[in-house]
């Protein structure tokens, strides 16, 4: 399958568009609507985020990815492929997780170009064709060359912050559920909160921090919006209370 990766949003026509292009290029394969709302023009939560997500998915899946405030400058178009799963998208930070928390990996440099290329919608002109090319079982070397990505060693290995708020107000964090103990206190917004299993184990209008279904610790509250109710952002830090 190929699955989708954007900060386009739910609303004008740039995954409709994308998605064009997939079904012509790789007619039959599945597409899959990720997120269609990460963290707009930011990779570094962005990354966060996705890894946690990707790795649900089976190997021989081939990832769509753009988050790209740079696109049309001189940052990088790349593949990676990391325990099986491929990857397509910008060189800005966006696969610096998967990569790092993969056993084996390698990557390339896109080399292939359409006879028409726009400088603002490299998704619809330059990644999905690739996406759609690797889907159906080209190989790689035939659009790409060996590359060296760029890293971010400065980027922690679980990032104490909010990296994204879910339509129903809960905000996830970049921490993953295995780096706290149960009975961590956290600190978000202005409110020290601890942990629950379920929403229902508190009552309503209490702020908690849980492990969701993807192995990401994130703070809720039930019957609330944690967001609203402890005025947190993309990017709101998060602390450990010792």
């Amino acid at each position: 399958m190929i699955a989708l990766f954007t900060d386009f949003g739910m609303a004008g026509p740039y995954t409709g568009q994308m998605k064009a292009v997939l079904y012509m290029e790789a007619p039959g394969i599945e597409v899959v609507d990720l997120f269609a709302d990460a963290p707009a023009a930011r990779p570094k939560p962005s990354a966060y985020l996705f890894a946690a997500y990707a790795n649900w998915f089976p190997p021989g899946t081939v990832f769509l990815c753009v988050v790209d405030p740079g696109v049309g400058s001189e940052r990088a178009a790349i593949v990676v492929e990391a325990d099986g799963r491929l990857y397509v998208g910008p060189d800005n930070g966006l696969f610096e997780l998967v990569l790092r928390r993969a056993a084996a990996s390698r990557c390339w440099e896109i080399s292939w170009r359409p006879a028409q290329l726009s400088a603002s919608f490299h998704g619809r002109d330059l990644f999905a064709p690739v996406a759609a090319r690797l889907a159906r079982g080209d190989d790689v070397v035939s659009v790409a060359r060996p590359y060296e990505p760029l890293r971010f060693p400065e980027w922690p290995d679980d990032a104490a912050e909010i990296v994204y708020i879910d339509h129903y107000g809960n905000a996830m964090t970049g921490l993953r559920g295995a780096a706290l103990a149960a009975e961590a206190r956290l600190t978000a917004g202005a409110q020290v909160v601890t942990s629950a299993h379920t929403f229902a184990a508190r009552p309503p209008g209490e702020a908690f921090w849980y492990v969701n279904s993807n192995a990401l610790v994130e703070v809720a509250v039930n019957a609330g919006r944690a967001a609203d109710v402890l005025g947190l952002q993309v990017g709101s830090p998060v602390s450990v209370v010792v």
